[in-house]
Parts: structure tokens; C-alpha cells; sequence
């Protein structure tokens, strides 16, 4: 009847696979239960909702009605006289609309655009989900209906409010110095007292009681403040000195203020910091002290402020960026004086203090000298301590290997002069261990290298105002002395014995913890050596020393540093030992700061780790070379991987370069060298010229010169590989002929080395019976080469006597060494006659 309705019929109706998943999706997760007829079909309905726009939306978000108009419900009831198969058919056509505008069966999931293609991507199911519309209001919230709801919104404004630089324009300066030098001045001279002429009054003159302004104050020994400006009744704005001579390194700080009120809170801020980065952003606080406090109840420096914060300052120059920390605080006490810091202080008069009582100890004194090693730039005494017990013998005293540990090239470091109290406070007292280290070390220590810097309130810089661990190579002895006499110092040391450890303690601004910075060992036969120490001493205090801290990579900018300069000279462990200005992330010290019982606890670490690391009984050291190389083999597969490389560690992986793995120190607080000042160049041209004219001139040899030393090198080399007596006599012979090149000493008892050539200064020391029978002379000669290449070599060991291993071989307690005169004979110092032993080796690697 209708024939080409029947032929579309005869097209079979496919189900959809999205529809059919979705189905089978939510009835699993008890989303839907009804019948598989009611589930709404999303695509059929947009499809009639784009081809009949009579159609309209009823209901809320996310319901969806369809409603035609009337007449199209009576068009729908049209065909009331089909029969009941035509029926069934034109139903199944009302249920799947899309049936009728298309002969061929489409995805409903596709995208169309208006000409029929489809998009290559498939249609959102934008029916499982609410969604917003710009006339909509916006769904409430629903509660439960226990719970009574007050209607209140707060709205959320953001971080904490950062204080608005105001600056002396519109604030009232409180106290401001006078003149400070800076760049392109230089230092001149100097005397006890500073400036001549009556102390001027800087802070601001109260108007009476009722007057609550701060009174501040610097101007004494490590203080450090230029400018302070009222910005409001207990809000103040601070600018740091910067070093002398210079126009930067503002870092540390430490001044007073008076005229306090208990009950207001007061906020400081400081707005010419350098540092991008602080431990101030990760919870670390400012120190004060309080004179009431310490005068009636003994409490010192605190950790005190609130609502810290350090940020970058926008009101800069925009040359150099400054940096803002902010803090605020309420004093304890009414008409308190009060002091602010950085870190702990510990001045120059400090330190005299100490070594005072030290000289005045008769018990120290006798294994703890004190001598001048410099004078500073400004003509203060660089103390340096030598430490050891006194030997018996002047063969055990030769046998001593030495340690060189030096502090405060940084003066605004304070945190390296605690800890090496705390070592002196050790290693000077009557402990066993204390004990057994003078035995076997000689210590020589630098408490202050830098005490001009120190004595000004400088934070990195000398009054030469350069960074003194950047000129450790200079050759300026007059500007830079302090580093100078120290290299100098133990350039002499390695002359006369082995120096097993350096180490140079400094402070860090933008890491916890402490940790050490190294150099990595290009020997083979050491190699990892120099990471044994930190590893140890990781192990003897692991609440406050993080190994993984630690590098050992050597920079180009690092190159004048102590540690490089010292690790080039031949000294394997040459170190940096960094401590935090804040606390620790380890162990039971987690999340504090460091206190200076903390730090002074690490100088006793440091002498503990020096017996284990020259124990005996090689378990320790053996062990940690052992951890050392699963760390680096783990190191390196994590680099590989990082690499997307793979990386076969059962072969030659020890031959990989340790700088190659390791990350550079950048994060360290260290400042690229300036170079030298504008009027220490031209000094230093003229010495470079002086040097090198020095090396030019070297005198020539005449020819007649040469000849003889040619003969003379002949003769002896032709004299040592000779077998046979009779050439050993024609030779000895030869030699007596030619008194040119050899002078016989007027003492027949003792013989001298001269020319590196021991072997043929015997042929003239000899006793006065000896015969001159050519023959006979050489065969003694012989005999007693023999003899002494035959004895024994003996070494005395520097171990410690805690160890309980005797499992190894160890020369009896009562044996002393018999060293022969005629093997190492006697050396002439200004005209006496000084017995010259040799430097005994001290075995300290398996």
C-alpha cells in the first residue's frame, strides 16, 4: 500500500555501541533501573531539536522534555486506519526519528556539520552531566535537613598583606650614619677607637616620656645598620650597610634598639637585601636579646618574630634588585635595651677572651701554643694556635701528620666561630680522646681569618673589599695577608710532614642542615677517599650532618677558594664545612634551629670522626668505601635513566668522571671574584713583571761549565752500573783527580748531602784510619750499600689507642726507632748543627 514507506522499513534498525555501553555503565554502578526502552536517547533528540525547531525545553538542569505542538500531536494520530502491522511499523519509526531523514544508518555519536560531514571526533555526553547556563541561577547548596544554615559569604582575599615600602620621603628618619665608604674608595688606615673627634649622637632626641620612638644604634663591634626610617607609631623601614669598600653583600645584621613598650607590636623591615633566596621563606626567624632578661633571669639570644615573610622590593633602582624581610615582634620589658641579629654573634673581642684564658691555663698552655701568623689590613693580630702534646722523641715527633682547620674568612659567618669553639673546647680538654688526638696530630688553627671584616660588621668582604676565599692564589701579600701567611703557613707544613686533613668552616643562608664541600680525587688509587670523612661524620652525627648535601664537584669560579687551592697543593681531604643559619630537617633536631650548643657539639664531632677515620682497625673505613660505591653506582643508573640511556655497571663504571655525575655547588652561598680593586692592579702587574724577569734571568753554564757537568753525570752513572772491582777502582781513582767537582768536608766524623748525591759524598766522609787504597774505599762503600738496603724500614702508626684490634702488625710499645747518622746526616740552620730526621709515614688508607 505504501511502497516506499515499506522499503525504508525494510532498512534493520542497529543498536548504538556508546548507548549500549552507557546502559550497561550505569545500571552496573545502580545508576539507572529502569527498562532498556526508557533510557533517553540524546542523539534522536538533538536530532529532532535541529530539524524541528518547534520543539522546546521543560524542566531544570538536566531533565529534557520533548513536547510538540499540538498540531503536530494531531498529525501524529493520522493514520488510524493502517492495520496493526503498518502500526507496530510506523511506532518503531516514531521511537528512532533519525530513521526517518536518512537512508543510510549514521553513528549518532558523530558530528555533523550543516551540509551532513562528519567531524573526526565523537559527540560529548553532555545528558550525564549538569551544566551551567548565563540566565540560570546558581544551584544552592543542600544540607541536612538537621542541620539550621545562617546565610554568610566571606570573601577570600588572598596571602597574607605585604608591608608597602614607604621610604624616607614620607617616613621621619630615626638614625642614619653619617658617611660610610663605599666603592671606589679604598682603605687607608686605621687606629684603636675608629674616628677621632667626640661620638655624635645619630638617634633622633625624645621630646619626653610619652615620646615611644626607637632609639637605634650599630655603631659597635659587628654591627650592622645604616638607616632606620619611622613609616608609622611602631613600624619601622631598615637599610644594612653594605660592605666596607663595596657596594653590595648585605646579609647580616645586628643592631640595638631602646626605649621599648611592652604591650604595642612593632614591625621591622629590612628592604635592601641581596639574596633572591632565604631561610627566612622556609621558617627561619631572627635572633634578640633583651638586657632585663639577661640581667634577672640569665636568658640570652632568642628566636623571636611573627608574620615573616621575605619578598622581592619593587621600589628599587632597577640596576640591582633588593629583597625585603619583615617581621614583627613584641618586647618583653618597658625601657628595655635590645639587640637583633642574623645569627649569633661572636666578635673579635670574643675570641681574644678565649685565647686569653687559654695563655693564662697552665694546663693548656703547655700543649697549646699561641703566635702571631699576620697582621691584618688594619694591623689586628691573626692568632694561630698550634696543638699538640709534647713528643719524646724527636723521631715521634716527626712521625705526626697534621690538621689545618681555619674560620671566618666570612665575617658575617658567625656560625663557623661556635664551631670551632666547640672543637677547641674539646680538643683542649683533659678527655682521653683529646688526648690521643695531640698525640698523633699536630693542629695548627686560624679562629679568625678575617678579623678587619669581622670588627666592622662586614657580612663577606675584607677591607680590601674583596671576598678573601677567592684570593687564596694571590700574590699581593700586603692587601691580601691573612689568606697569604696561611697559604704560606702550610706550604711549609707540607714541607715538613703530611697534612691529612683541611677544612675551612663557614655558614649558609639558603640550605639546612651542615655539610661539606670537597674536591673530587683524580687518583685512582684514592679514589672516593676524600667522601669517607663526610660519610663518617654523617654516621657520628646524624641529626645535624646531611652527607647527601654534600659535592665534591670543583667549579672554575671556586678555583681561588680555599678547599681548591689547598687540594691542589697535595692535601686529599681539603674541605668546606657549611652550617646552616637555620636548623635541621634530620633526625630528633627535625624542624629547629641549631642553637650554639649544636654547633659547638659538631667541633667535638669532628675530632670524634678524625679517630674513626684513623682507626687501626680498617672495618670503618672499609665499610663506608663500600657504601660509597653502591651510592655512586645508584647515582649513576638514576642519571642514565634520567638520560633514557641504559647503563651497564658490572663493567669499568669506576672510570666515569665524578664531576660528570654530580651537580655544581650553585646553590651554595658563594660570589663570583670581583677581580682586584682599581689600585691594587697596577701593583699587581708589577710584580707578575718582577717574577717572570726573576725566572728570565736564570744564569747560563759556559761551556767548559757544561763539559765538566756532562763528564760528571757520566762518570757517576758509568760508577753505579759497574760490577767489576778493578773499573770501581779505576774510576775511584779518576774522581780522586778531580777535586773540582767534589770538596772534602773538614769534619771526617759526620757527611753532608749536597746535590742530591749521598752516594759519592761518602767517598769523602769517611774516618780519619780509613785507607785512601782506592780498591779498599770502594769495597766498604759497597758493604755498607748493602747493609743498609738490607735493614728494615720501621713506621710508627697514628692510630688511635681505642682500637681493639691487634690482629695486624704493630711495633712493640717500648721499640724506638735506631736511625743512623750516616743515613740522614745532619743539616746546617744558622750555623748550628741540627739533627735532621726523616717525616715517617702514617698509613691511614686500607
Amino acid at each position: 500500500m505504501f511502497p516506499a514507506l515499506e522499503t525504508e522499513l525494510k532498512h534493520e534498525t542497529l543498536p548504538d555501541p556508546y548507548e549500549d555501553f552507557m546502559y550497561h555503565h550505569l545500571q552496573y554502578y545502580g545508576y539507572f533501573k529502569a527498562e532498556r526502552d526508557s533510557l533517553p536517547d540524546s542523539a534522536k533528540h538533538q536530532y529532532a531539536r535541529k530539524t524541528n525547531p518547534r520543539l522546546v525545553l521543560n524542566g531544570s538542569f538536566g531533565e529534557r522534555d520533548l513536547i510538540p505542538d499540538p498540531l503536530q500531536r494531531k498529525k501524529l494520530l493520522w493514520p488510524t486506519c493502517l492495520s496493526s502491522t503498518l502500526h507496530r511499523q510506523i511506532e518503531a519509526m516514531s521511537r528512532d526519528s533519525s530513521m526517518l531523514t536518512s537512508h543510510l544508518l549514521k553513528s549518532r555519536q558523530l558530528l555533523h556539520n550543516e551540509f551532513g560531514e562528519a567531524n573526526p571526533r565523537l559527540r560529548e555526553p553532555r545528558d550525564l552531566f549538569g551544566f551551567f547556563s548565563g540566565s540560570a541561577p546558581l544551584q544552592a547548596p543542600r544540607w541536612p535537613i538537621e542541620c539550621e544554615v545562617v546565610k554568610e559569604n566571606i570573601r577570600h582575599i588572598g596571602n597574607e598583606k605585604i608591608p608597602e615600602i614607604v621610604g624616607e620621603e614620607k617616613g621621619t628618619v630615626v638614625y642614619q650614619l653619617d658617611s660610610v665608604p663605599t666603592e671606589g674608595s679604598c682603605f687607608s688606615s686605621s687606629r684603636v677607637g675608629g674616628k677621632r673627634g667626640d661620638i655624635k649622637e645619630l638617634a633622633v632626641t625624645l621630646q619626653g616620656p610619652d615620646d615611644n620612638t626607637l632609639l637605634f644604634e650599630s655603631r659597635f663591634e659587628s654591627g650592622n645598620l645604616h638607616k632606620a626610617v619611622r613609616v608609622d607609631t611602631y613600624e619601622y623601614e631598615l637599610t644594612l650597610r653594605t660592605d666596607l669598600y663595596t657596594n653590595k653583600h648585605t646579609q647580616w645584621f645586628y643592631f640595638r634598639v631602646q626605649n621599648t613598650r611592652k604591650d604595642a607590636t612593632y614591625r621591622f623591615t629590612i628592604v635592601n637585601l641581596l639574596k633572591p633566596k632565604s631561610l627566612y621563606t622556609l621558617g627561619m626567624k631572627p635572633l634578640m636579646y633583651s638586657q632585663l632578661d639577661a640581667d634577672t633571669h640569665n636568658l640570652g639570644w632568642r628566636r623571636e618574630g611573627k608574620e615573616i615573610k621575605y619578598y622581592k622590593n619593587h621600589m628599587g633602582d632597577g640596576l640591582q634588585p633588593f629583597y625585603c624581610l619583615t617581621w614583627t615582634v613584641q618586647f618583653p620589658h618597658d625601657q628595655d635595651t635590645c639587640f637583633f641579629a642574623h645569627f649569633y654573634p661572636y666578635t673579635y673581642t670574643d675570641l681574644q677572651c678565649y685565647l686569653l684564658a687559654v695563655a693564662n691555663n697552665p694546663v693548656q698552655s703547655q700543649f697549646c701554643k699561641l703566635r702571631t701568623l699576620c697582621r691584618s689590613l688594619a694591623g689586628n693580630t691573626v692568632y694561630l694556635l698550634t696543638i699538640t702534646n709534647p713528643s719524646q722523641t724527636p723521631q715521634e715527633a716527626a712521625a705526626k701528620k697534621a690538621v689545618v682547620l681555619s674560620a671566618r674568612v666570612h665575617p658575617g659567618e658567625s656560625n663557623g666561630s661556635w664551631v670551632m669553639k666547640g672543637f677547641l673546647d674539646f680538643i683542649l680538654s683533659n678527655s682521653p680522646d683529646a688526648a690521643l688526638l695531640r698525640d698523633i696530630f699536630v693542629f695548627k688553627v686560624v679562629p679568625m681569618l678575617n678579623p678587619d671584616g669581622v670588627i666592622v660588621g662586614n657580612y663577606r668582604c675584607s677591607l680590601a673589599g674583596r671576598d678573601l676565599n677567592r684570593h687564596y692564589k694571590t700574590i699581593l701579600k700586603e692587601s691580601f695577608p691573612c689568606v697569604w701567611y696561611t697559604r704560606n703557613m702550610i706550604q711549609r707544613l707540607l714541607e715538613e710532614r703530611e697534612v691529612l686533613l683541611y677544612c675551612d668552616f663557614h655558614g649558609h643562608s639558603r640550605k639546612n642542615n651542615i655539610f661539606l664541600y670537597g674536591c673530587n680525587n683524580n687518583d685512582r688509587k684514592y679514589w672516593l677517599h676524600e667522601r669517607v670523612f663526610p660519610l663518617m661524620l654523617s654516621k657520628n652525627a646524624p641529626d645535624k650532618f646531611s652527607f647527601p648535601s654534600c659535592n665534591f664537584k670543583i667549579q672554575k669560579c671556586k678555583e681561588g677558594t680555599g678547599r681548591v687551592v689547598m687540594w691542589r697543593m697535595g692535601i686529599v681531604n681539603s674541605y668546606t664545612l657549611e652550617s646552616t643559619f637555620g636548623g635541621s630537617t634530620l633526625g630528633s633536631k627535625r624542624y629547629t634551629h641549631f642553637t650554639t650548643e649544636d654547633l659547638k657539639s659538631l667541633g667535638y664531632h669532628v675530632c670524634d670522626t678524625l679517630l674513626d677515620f684513623c682507626d687501626p682497625d680498617q672495618t670503618k673505613f672499609t665499610q663506608c668505601l663500600a657504601e660509597l660505591k653502591e651510592l655512586l653506582q645508584q647515582e649513576i643508573h638514576k642519571k642514565f635513566s634520567a638520560l633514557g640511556q641504559d647503563m651497564d655497571l658490572e663493567g669499568s663504571w669506576n672510570d666515569i668522571s665524578l664531576s660528570d655525575i654530580e651537580s655544581s655547588t650553585s646553590g651554595s652561598d658563594s660570589s663570583l671574584s670581583d677581580g682586584l680593586p682599581v689600585h691594587l692592579l697596577s701593583i699587581a702587574h708589577e710584580l707578575n713583571q718582577k717574577m717572570y724577569k726573576k725566572k728570565k734571568k736564570k744564569p747560563l753554564q759556559t761551556r767548559k761549565q757544561r763539559n765538566e757537568q756532562y763528564q760528571k753525570n757520566n762518570m757517576i752513572q758509568e760508577f753505579k752500573s759497574t760490577e767489576y772491582a778493578p773499573e770501581r777502582a779505576e774510576i775511584a781513582s779518576t774522581l780522586q783527580k778531580q777535586p773540582t767537582f767534589f770538596k772534602t768536608s773538614g769534619n771526617t766524623s759526620s757527611s753532608t748531602i749536597k746535590n742530591e748525591k749521598p752516594r759519592m759524598n761518602e767517598l769523602n766522609g769517611r774516618d780519619k784510619g780509613t785507607s785512601l787504597d782506592p780498591p779498599k774505599m770502594t769495597t766498604s762503600i759497597l758493604t755498607k750499600n748493602k747493609e743498609r738496603m738490607q735493614k728494615p724500614r720501621f713506621t710508627i702508626s697514628c692510630s688511635p689507642k681505642r682500637s681493639t684490634n691487634t690482629s695486624q702488625e704493630q711495633p712493640a710499645p717500648d721499640m724506638k726507632p735506631n736511625w743512623s747518622r750516616n743515613t740522614f746526616p745532619a743539616t746546617h740552620r744558622g750555623g748550628a748543627n741540627v739533627v735532621s730526621y726523616p717525616s715517617l709515614h702514617i698509613y691511614t688508607y686500607p
